[in-house]
């Protein structure tokens, strides 16, 4: 299993409508694509701003590339992101899973 983790920060005024697009929008994708095993968001405040961090559970790294494409370290943006993100890291951390509990 591997871990993808994305991060991003918006203002704490953007921060309720950006997490219900998230669910509405960002979720559903990454659940609609064979290999994903789970999406989690989490998010912190950090003063007038909020970070963000999606992590998804994937069967492999072909599951990944079938999301985000052939270049998979390469983060995936939606146009409705220009709304609410402060900035665009341009990668994302994967981290291969080598224990778990159920």
């Amino acid at each position: 299993m591997v871990v993808r983790i994305w991060r991003g920060r918006v203002p704490r005024e953007k921060a309720e409508a950006y997490g219900r697009f998230l669910a509405e929008r960002a979720v559903p994708d990454y659940r609609a694509v064979p290999g994903n095993i789970g999406v989690y968001v989490l998010t912190r405040e950090l003063g007038e701003v909020v970070e963000f961090a999606t992590l998804t559970l994937w069967t492999g790294y072909d599951a990944i590339r079938a999301f985000a494409g052939e270049d998979y370290a390469r983060a995936k943006y939606y146009p409705e992101d220009r709304e609410f993100l402060l900035e665009f890291p341009p990668l994302v951390e994967h981290l291969e899973v080598v224990a778990k509990a159920p």
